[in-house]
């Protein structure tokens, strides 16, 4: 009885960790020169700008949602029109699910560390192609 409570506090210390972490990036949204910023539309209407990471695979653009906070991602999907700033440069892209050989192909190119998998509760990765419109 005794491991299972050791066990169970283990538990949600982690997931206490986990979400730290997620909320934290959330609200700092730390930037550097790997990474852009999205503007996605809410079914509402509202613009909602975001840091995220600027990979390439294939010679194309891509972004991943690699955390479960991803209300950028469904925006995405929900209207796909979106607006990308880097290097001080903003153009327009359509975003394009990604899918089969094309998402194991841009996850291999651009693994994640363990310590970072660690952090972020092992979450699923949905990648989207960005397309220039």
């Amino acid at each position: 009885m005794k491991a299972v409570k050791i066990i169970i506090i283990l538990l949600l210390v982690y997931v206490g960790i986990v979400v730290l972490f997620e909320s934290l990036l959330g609200y700092y949204q730390p930037a550097n020169q790997s990474t852009q910023v999205i503007v996605t539309t809410s079914p509402e209407g509202v613009a909602n700008p975001r840091v995220v990471a600027r990979l390439e695979s294939n010679g194309q653009l891509y972004v991943a949602a690699n955390h479960w906070p991803r209300a950028w991602y469904r925006h995405a999907l929900a209207n796909p029109e979106m607006q990308v700033t880097f290097a001080d440069e903003t153009l327009d892209y359509v975003a394009v699910p990604v899918t089969g050989a094309e998402h194991d192909r841009v996850d291999a190119d651009n693994p994640l560390g363990l310590g970072f998998r660690i952090l972020t509760g092992f979450p699923p990765r949905y990648f989207v192609r960005l397309d220039p419109r």
